[in-house]
């Protein structure tokens, strides 16, 4: 009987695992409707977000977070053969709080981001996604569904994200 519960608590936990993938994000959801703002201050609805039926990269951040800069720096390496190859849009989201928001812009500037810079100081889209650590990213398809999630950064891992992106693209 012990086996038998057992066995059972196993089964149920793998089906539950089978539909979500690296992130523990359920996919196939669509965003969450949230209004934040980009850094020119324009207010942005995130349920609207579209990239006339594109991929879209929702990536967290924060100026902070090393593992978060290396991973934005490494997919601007290749960001302009990505866009021309897909379509894809990569938009980053900075979590820095009230405090530190003033550090977005500067770090973006050094750095070269050719990104859609949106900021989340109250964390309200962080939380609406379940967002846990950053960096965290999000792979929308062409309809705006969650279809892949991934948390932390390591060297390579940019690799993944493209072979998920040349998947869902047109």
């Amino acid at each position: 009987m012990k086996k038998l519960s057992i066995l059972l608590i196993a089964a149920g936990l793998f089906a539950t695992l089978s539909f979500v993938n690296d992130g523990g994000i359920d996919t196939g959801k669509k965003m969450p409707t949230v209004m934040i703002k980009d850094m020119e201050g324009h207010d942005i609805n995130t349920a609207e977000v579209s990239n006339d039926g594109n991929p879209i990269v929702i990536s967290f951040w924060a100026t902070w977070c090393k593992p978060c800069r290396l991973e934005l720096n490494t997919i601007m390496d290749d960001y302009d053969d990505l866009v021309e190859e897909t379509g894809v849009k990569l938009v980053a989201v900075s979590i820095d709080d009230e405090r530190n928001k003033h550090k977005v812009e500067p770090t973006v500037n050094a750095a070269g981001w050719d990104y859609d810079i949106w900021l989340d100081p109250n964390g309200d889209l962080k939380r609406a996604l379940g967002v846990n650590n950053v960096p965290q990213t999000f792979l929308l398809n062409g309809e705006g569904s969650i279809v892949w999630t991934h948390s932390g950064f390591s060297p390579g891992d940019e690799e993944e994200l493209y072979d998920e992106i040349r998947k869902i693209s047109k």
